[in-house]
């Protein structure tokens, strides 16, 4: 597809890039494909900060709450899908915009996943039991003698991402990072991306005011009425997590709220570590001019 092109925004959580997007979108009079892993399931929407009712008709937004904390859906299914849906909306459009805060589902759609071995089912099943029976602890150990260089790069506190990552270390003989930044697909659209930047402070208050906002939303009500449902993948997330352990007593609201800041913090710095290796971003400034913005991404469009 000749002269097709996708803006991706990307920047820390809270950094505002639903509004840039938006904008962006509205000015290309085109549509939003969402990139956030989080804001996929229906049953999440104050911890996930999905987009309020007027965003989301702001302009056309695909891959938000379209599927159940009950469903399996991994960054391939939604490679696959979201390739099909643009291959449809570039039919409509020369532009689309991407956005998310999850750097591996914005990757699958730049550049396409690395393709990693088939692995017995039952090595997973193992290791679900070792995270049942010993806790993420123990999976994280087993990760740092398996393979360091991911150890140093994922989510310790995530065990979807520990447990994936250990079922290919077993399950292949080979590290799991071995398998990473292989060939990629070709793609048949050119990639723009805008990253919104801010200092540290300013990440982390914007965070902890987000936080403050979800706990007036009704975030304690939503993660309640999820209780039952915890040790599914979906509900392995900060916002979720803490919470689910001021239910079973192992901490009061005030440290469970803490928490959630904390995590979300350690969060936002991993995303910017996964965005600063990657030379492919124009970086801006949270406070940008929009018109100047569009005057780089018209540059950029010109230039290719």
């Amino acid at each position: 597809m000749e002269g097709k092109y996708l803006i991706t925004v990307v920047g820390p959580t809270a950094i505002g890039k639903t509004s840039l997007a938006i904008a962006i979108a509205r000015h290309y009079n085109t549509e939003i494909i969402s990139a956030d892993s989080r804001q996929f399931y229906k049953e999440m929407s104050i911890g996930t900060a999905v987009p309020s009712a007027d965003e989301l008709a702001a302009v056309p937004h695909h891959f938000i709450q379209h599927k159940s904390i009950f469903d399996e859906y991994s960054v391939g299914d939604f490679e696959r899908e979201a390739i099909q849906m643009l291959e449809l909306l570039f039919k409509q459009h020369d532009v689309i915009v991407m956005v998310g805060g999850s750097g591996l589902y914005v990757d699958a759609i730049k550049h396409g996943l690395d393709n990693f071995p088939t692995i017995n089912k039952e090595v997973r099943e193992a290791l679900n039991q070792t995270l049942t029976n010993e806790g993420i602890l123990s999976l994280q150990e087993k990760l740092k003698i398996l393979d360091r260089d991911y150890y140093d790069r994922v989510d310790l506190n995530n065990p979807h991402r520990l447990i994936r990552a250990l079922e290919v270390c077993i399950g292949s003989g080979l590290p799991y990072s071995s398998f990473l930044n292989q060939e990629k697909a070709v793609r048949n659209f050119k990639p723009i991306t805008i990253g919104i930047s801010a200092e540290r402070k300013t990440v982390y208050d914007r965070i902890n005011q987000r936080v403050d906002m979800m706990l007036e939303q009704g975030l304690v009500q939503e993660v309640r009425s999820l209780e039952k449902q915890q040790s599914l993948n979906a509900l392995q997330t900060v916002g979720y997590r803490e919470l689910f352990r001021y239910f079973d007593g192992d901490c009061d609201l005030d440290t469970a709220m803490a928490e959630i800041k904390k995590n979300t913090r350690r969060f936002a710095k991993r995303q910017l570590t996964w965005l600063k290796k990657k030379e492919d971003i124009h970086w801006v400034d949270y406070k940008y001019d929009l018109n100047e913005l569009l005057k780089t991404i018209e540059q950029e469009i010109y230039k290719q």
